[in-house]
């Protein structure tokens, strides 16, 4: 019986090995940099819409957009290709940042 137990056990641990060598390919490298904000730092103000949204991923090159409602938390993570926009309860952008 033991050694039914033994044999069992020995078999479900090998089904978790890995059958690499150890010498596998190394990982991409991240995207590079893709976000300037500084270009569009004259659309705080204006007014939160779809298709401001669109306009300000295309002049900042970024891939990503947030959105940030007021009274919001927000994930301190830093995305190179992402563009943080904020606003206020008027609907109005208050802040434009990377990350």
């Amino acid at each position: 019986m033991r050694r039914a137990i033994l044999i069992g056990s020995l078999l479900a641990l090998s089904a978790c090995a890995t059958g690499g060598t150890g010498n596998s390919a190394p990982p991409p490298p991240p995207p590079e940099a893709s976000c300037d904000a500084s270009g569009v730092q004259d659309h705080v103000g204006h007014t939160v819409s779809a298709s401001s949204g669109a306009t300000l991923l295309e002049l900042s090159g970024a891939r990503v957009l947030r959105w940030v409602p007021p009274r919001t938390a927000v994930t301190m993570d830093f995305r190179q290709d992402r563009l943080t926009v904020s606003y206020d309860d008027e609907m109005r952008i208050t802040r434009i940042s990377c990350g």
